[in-house]
């Protein structure tokens, strides 16, 4: 008997750097997500897909759940909030600890007042003894009702099928939302701009990444279509963050660039010819217009 085919949205919530994106790219087998180790990384709901046989599964990733500093904040926390009720299956992502900070507190509390199945994912269980991960588990399992516990290591890629074939027990039959091709519904233009954003959160200080916003002024593939040529702006705050992103004689703004368009030549399949500004907008973070500006739009939320 064939089975039916099963589709539905997923989210995947958890404190910042617990390793959301390394695993969300590794269910996918593409890079969407970007991967930072600072905080605020993901400010959209990047929708990534997954399609096998057995179904499709539609990931929306949501900014993470903190508690709202500025504008910025209070957008990326109702976007995440919202997300949680609108899902069929709720994962929370957490390390292999006992110790349940106020990052996990803070979700625990948004998270009883959902109704979805919620999946208890214990990631970096690579990194402690297997005793470690049974103390976590036992830890975690009364802090609410979990659907299901998976211990993963989403680094070294061990249990992540788990997650995947976990996730379809919860789904119900349902129609196929976008092609098998479909990897992200999110345009390629946002897509472009994160992968700026990931390199210079890498690249930079710790103190300006969450100052600067990204944006693509123009996108245009050549008549041959072996080309396309990509114009972008880093936003920052500050006068003195604009001389750091560019560097000395512009170093850095250069490996910023390079590294950038190495990603995108893959992500698109054809050269890459990139060029970048950097501009100075104090407050954008706090400002409507310019938060709407950069593509966050309030009236989503």
């Amino acid at each position: 008997m064939m089975q039916e085919f099963k589709s539905g949205f997923v989210t995947l919530i958890g404190r910042p750097n617990v390793g959301k994106s390394t695993l969300m790219n590794h269910l996918i087998g593409q890079k969407i997500a970007i991967t930072s180790s600072k905080p605020q990384t993901t400010r959209n709901r990047i929708q990534t897909v997954f399609t096998d046989e057995r179904g499709q599964i539609i990931f929306l990733d949501t900014p993470g759940i903190n508690r709202a500093k500025n504008k910025l904040g209070d957008y990326m926390l109702s976007v995440a909030q919202r997300t949680l009720n609108e899902v069929d299956v709720v994962l929370w992502l957490v390390e292999p600890t006992t110790f349940i900070g106020k990052g996990e507190e803070y979700i625990i509390e948004q998270l009883k007042k959902v109704k979805t199945p919620i999946i208890l994912i214990i990631n970096k269980i690579d990194t402690v003894e297997e005793q470690d991960v049974f103390e976590a588990i036992k830890k975690y399992k009364d802090v609410i009702e979990f659907a299901e516990i998976i211990p993963v290591s989403a680094l070294k890629d061990k249990n992540t099928d788990d997650v995947i074939t976990t996730i379809f027990k919860y789904l119900e039959p349902g129609p196929k939302y976008y092609d098998e091709d479909t990897v992200t519904d999110q345009p390629e233009r946002q897509i472009v701009a994160e992968l700026i954003r990931e390199k210079a959160l890498r690249l930079l200080d710790k103190e300006i990444p969450h100052g600067i916003a990204v944006v693509i002024d123009s996108m245009k593939t050549r008549r041959r279509k072996d080309i396309v040529d990509i114009e972008a702006t880093i936003i920052c705050e500050k006068a003195s963050h604009k001389g750091i992103i560019i560097g000395k004689q512009g170093a850095m703004l250069k490996k910023i660039g390079s590294q950038a368009r190495r990603e995108m030549e893959n992500l698109l399949g054809m050269k890459v010819n990139l060029q970048i500004w950097v501009k100075v907008k104090k407050d954008w973070r706090d400002s409507d217009f310019l938060l709407k500006n950069y593509g966050y739009n309030k009236k989503e939320v």
